[in-house]
């Protein structure tokens, strides 16, 4: 489009400039013509030169000088003009330009007729137009080729991108898109696919681990489970005893609901829906409930269970619903007591900072955590030793539930080990 508007340009231009030269060229023969009557109005004007096409016409409709073709007279007006004309006429199978010229003086009134035959100028737009076809056919392969060669080339780093997913996508090969070096939008998006396969693979990963976990640990209660169904059943003339195994059987299968429940929990917490906002002074009421609760199981023994409340601003909003948030106090709760013996103290703190950042620490008086494990403590099915599992048949998911939830609401959950010994636990939340 853009070059057929160029050549019609050139079209009309070129046309127009040869009509101009058309009419300066009649002018031109005219001109001597026309000085001869404004200043020899008596005297008969000379014969024009041979191939001179000119024509004199009286206000009385005669021609006192007549070169003119018969066609082309026959054409013109037969009254004098009131100003200068020109006339584009057809004579035969040619043009013409036509230049009429009126003279008027004391005697009479004449008009002066010059043609000039327009085939030269016609001839050269038709060679002009050849041209400029030819021209814009050529111009146009060239930029064609241009075109198609630069986008192959530009859409080359695409091309590799397209086969290298391709070749990721069957599984023949590992690793990333390729990156161009050149910082452009290519290289910027083969970057961020990149990471989207990173995390894509971290998810697949983590989904495969956890149901390899899952799958070993929910081996073990319904190995545990099926045995003591059988015991119950060789123990049926045995009221103690079947009621023995019954209540064994009755303790696995709580565990495989409360690992069930972890479960889902933790896969509501990747599907990453948006979490209520709670006030503070909500949060502490789950805080004391959650400690009310530890202190009622009997696993829990005769240890105690401090917990101290310090919020400047109990209306502070947090990315917190009250049931996550407890379910963050029991699970850190329940690891300090499976932490020590009987007689130790659990010390719960609840606080504010001066940016009102809600802090969580839970501290126990046991042995603490091995150093190799606190980089590993809130993964999946991760347990420091058997003694927590031992006690509150712990499944490893805990501190992972914990993490989730604190990381949903924005905040952070860490593990370390105390000066003086035993394991603190903490959660820290912003405000929204």
């Amino acid at each position: 489009m853009a070059l057929s508007g160029v050549a019609v340009g050139l079209h009309v231009q070129i046309e127009q400039a040869t009509r101009a030269t058309d009419e300066s060229l009649a002018s031109a023969d005219a001109a001597p013509f026309v000085s001869d009557l404004r200043h020899n109005p008596d005297e008969a004007s000379d014969r024009p030169a041979e191939g001179v096409m000119v024509g004199i016409r009286s206000s009385t409709g005669k021609w006192v000088l007549d070169s003119l073709p018969r066609n082309v007279r026959a054409s013109l007006p037969s009254a004098v003009p009131d100003d200068d004309v020109t006339l584009r006429l057809h004579a035969g199978h040619r043009r013409v330009t036509v230049v009429g010229i009126p003279v008027t003086n004391d005697a009479n009134s004449d008009v002066v007729w010059a043609a000039q035959d327009a085939r030269a100028g016609e001839e050269t737009v038709a060679r002009v137009d050849r041209s400029l076809v030819v021209g814009a056919a050529l111009a146009l392969l060239a930029f064609a080729a241009t075109a198609w060669l630069l986008s192959t080339l530009a859409l080359r780093p695409v091309a590799r991108m397209r086969r290298t997913a391709e070749e990721l996508s069957a599984g023949t090969v590992a690793g990333h898109l390729p990156v161009g070096q050149s910082d452009d939008e290519l290289a910027a998006l083969a970057r961020t696919l990149n990471a989207f396969i990173d995390r894509q693979r971290e998810n697949a990963e983590r989904e495969r681990r956890m149901v390899s976990d899952a799958s070993h640990e929910l081996r073990t209660p319904l190995a545990a489970l099926t045995a003591r169904l059988e015991l119950a059943h060789r123990s049926a003339g045995d009221a103690e005893a079947l009621e023995r195994e019954l209540r064994a059987a009755e303790g696995d299968a709580a565990r495989l609901v409360a690992l069930a429940n972890t479960l889902l929990e933790l896969n509501r917490l990747d599907e990453a829906s948006p979490a209520l906002s709670t006030a503070g002074s909500e949060l502490v009421t789950e805080l004391m409930d959650a400690i009310d609760r530890a202190r009622a199981i009997s696993g829990a023994g005769a240890r105690d269970i401090d917990f101290t409340v310090t919020l400047d601003a109990p209306d502070e909003r947090y990315a917190l619903e009250p049931v996550a948030f407890a379910r963050i106090v029991d699970n850190l709760v329940a690891n300090a007591v499976a932490a020590g013996d009987d007689g130790g103290v659990i010390s719960v703190t609840l606080e504010q900072d001066t940016s009102r950042v809600l802090e969580l620490q839970v501290a126990d008086d046991g042995d603490g955590v091995p150093h190799e494990f606190l980089p590993k403590a809130f993964e999946r099915f991760a347990r420091a030793d058997s003694a927590r599992r031992a006690t509150l048949g712990g499944s490893g998911l805990g501190l992972a539930l914990v993490r989730g939830i604190a990381e949903r609401a924005g905040g952070t959950a860490s593990l370390r080990n105390g000066e003086h010994g035993g394991a603190i636990a903490t959660v820290v939340v912003p405000p929204i």
